[in-house]
Formats: C-alpha cells, sequence, structure tokens
C-alpha cells in the first residue's frame, strides 16, 4: 500500500452493517467514511476518492448497480474509473456477479458474509490496486526516459548538420577574401547562438523530467518491498482480528 493510510467508502443503508464495518475496520487502521443510499454514496466518491468502495447493491436512491456504471463507464466520472468497487449481494445469483464483474467491479460477495473473508479480499483488492498504482508510476518514468531520448536525439541532429555545413565552409575559405571570411564568422557566431539557445532549453527539460522523475521515484517500491509490506499489514490485521474475538 502507499505511505497514507489507505480510505475506505462504507455503503449500506443497513445501519447494523455500517457500524459493526466502521468499528472494525477503524480499529484495524483504515481510514473510513460511510453513506447510507446511492446518491450520498455518488457524492462521498467525488469529494473524498476513497481507495475502496464496500457498495450494497440494493440502495435507496441509485442503486449498486448504477453506482457502478456512472463511475466506471460514463464519461462524467471518468476522473475515479479507477476506483476499487466490492459489491455486497444478498443475492447468489450468478448473471448478477457476471454483470457486476462486466461493469467494472473488482470483487462480489455474497451476504451473509464471514467479516474474515472479506476483509481478506479487502487486502488483495488494494494489494492489486496498489500494484497497478507502481506499474502506472513505471511506466510514466519509462515515458520520461523515452522523451528525453528523443530530445537528445533531436539535439545531436539539430547541431549536427550546421557543424558539418560549417566545416565545408571553412575548408574552401579564400582566406584572402575579407567578404568570404566575414561571412563564414557572421555563419559561426549565428548557429553558436542558435545552439546555445538549444542547450539552454535542453537543459530546462532535463532539469524538469529530472523533477518529475525524482518525485515518482520517492513514491515507488520494488516489488519485493511491496510484498513485504503487505505481508506486515496483513500479519498485523490477522493479530488484530484475533485480538478483537479473544475480547468478546
Amino acid at each position: 500500500m502507499s505511505n497514507t493510510t489507505p480510505k475506505i467508502l462504507l455503503v449500506d443503508d443497513e445501519h447494523i452493517n455500517v457500524e459493526f464495518f466502521d468499528v472494525m475496520l477503524s480499529r484495524l487502521g483504515y481510514e473510513v467514511i460511510t453513506a447510507g443510499d446511492g446518491d450520498t454514496a455518488l457524492e462521498k466518491i467525488v469529494e473524498e476518492q476513497p481507495d475502496l468502495v464496500l457498495l450494497d447493491n440494493i440502495l435507496p436512491g441509485k442503486t449498486g448497480w448504477e453506482i457502478t456504471r456512472l463511475i466506471k463507464q460514463d464519461p462524467q466520472y471518468a476522473e475515479y474509473a479507477a476506483t476499487s468497487i466490492i459489491m455486497f449481494s444478498a443475492m447468489d445469483d450468478v448473471e448478477d456477479k457476471v454483470e457486476g464483474f462486466e461493469l467494472g467491479i473488482e470483487d462480489y460477495i455474497t451476504k451473509p458474509f464471514n467479516f474474515s473473508e472479506v476483509l481478506a479480499r479487502i487486502q488483495a483488492v488494494l494489494r492489486q490496486r496498489e500494484l497497478s498504482r507502481q506499474v502506472v508510476r513505471r511506466e510514466r518514468r519509462l515515458a520520461l526516459s523515452e522523451s528525453l531520448k528523443s530530445s537528445l536525439v533531436y539535439f545531436t541532429r539539430h547541431i549536427k548538420d550546421p557543424i558539418e555545413g560549417l566545416r565545408t565552409m571553412a575548408s574552401e575559405l579564400d582566406t584572402s577574401s575579407e567578404e568570404a571570411v566575414g561571412n563564414l564568422v557572421n555563419r559561426i557566431l549565428e548557429e553558436t547562438a542558435e545552439t546555445l539557445a538549444t542547450i539552454e532549453g535542453l537543459e530546462e527539460e532535463v532539469q524538469e523530467l529530472q523533477s518529475q522523475d525524482d518525485e515518482l521515484r520517492a513514491d515507488e517500491l520494488s516489488l519485493e518491498d511491496l510484498e513485504s509490506k503487505f505481508r506486515k499489514h496483513a500479519a498485523a490485521t490477522l493479530h488484530g482480528v484475533q485480538g478483537k474475538r479473544d475480547d468478546q
């Protein structure tokens, strides 16, 4: 997971479910926000931008299916399409599950559910989300490298032809002609000024690309580090769940 606390939006119109998950997930280190109807849930997704939505499919207002369709497929909400969704449903129908996955949900859990199973699925979805983020970061870093390479290729091509042209002029120069010498000097000054301007532009671009790369690198984890982090978090969470059971 990232360095920030994962934010989970819990959407259910059954107060007892909301209260239970709110307490349990908060104690296990997650930031929990809640909504009791579909319209409020959609507002919270936009306002809070949660990492994961635990979404009941039967709700007052917009249903879970409608919310999922809007978030995952409506261009108006394209900014939030990467939001992970675990759908809760009392219906254990294959067609419902298939429809949910076709809409873009990450998981589907049938009620009644076991909290330990739900927790394991939450961790799996958040793990996959973080893996996807890491892939995106690495792709962006590769894109930065490609951009820098293209700029360097352009730069070398930009200065190669003028230099070869100056060399040709110099080799054919009639040194007894003041006009010819003056033309060569002026040409050298023009090409030098243009080359310096190109170098300054390239330097600014390199600095900008380096800054972007540093920002991406700061949040990047190796796959080994990511796996280790998730194992530690999973172990701590399991210990926390066991502790809650022992206290009951």
